[in-house]
């Protein structure tokens, strides 16, 4: 009976198998995180991207519809509202601007030279 009960006050992990654990978990954390933060990057491109994409598609219709012409600008209120072609306007995931730009001319983003372009 004196043996199992210094056996049962002996259960528990050492201070080294903790610092193990600890470190191993600081490895895959470190190695982790980069490839986290790349693939938020690349989605928040991607996003743009297709905002710059839509903007692109309502301008195409509304030049087609009211017989314009390439280098027409037009404006956020003919291509943006309620019975427009885009509801709301796009926001930019990375924080960036955009500019509309005329008929033929790709629309812009304020984030172009970080990837966020058409």
């Amino acid at each position: 009976m004196k043996i199992e009960s210094i056996r049962s006050k002996n259960r528990g992990f050492t201070l080294i198998e903790i610092l193990v654990v600890v470190a191993i978990m600081g490895i895959v954390l470190g190695l982790a995180i980069p490839n986290l933060m790349r693939a938020r990057l690349r989605a928040r491109q991607q996003m743009c991207i297709e905002n710059l994409s839509q903007i692109e598609s309502a301008k195409q219709i509304w030049g087609v519809e009211n017989s314009k012409k390439d280098g027409d600008v037009p404006a956020k209120s003919d291509l943006i509202g309620p019975g427009c072609y885009m509801k709301a306007d796009p926001v930019c995931p990375g924080g960036g601007t955009y500019n509309l730009n005329a008929i033929g001319a790709n629309a812009s983003c304020s984030l172009s030279s970080e990837g966020h372009a058409l």
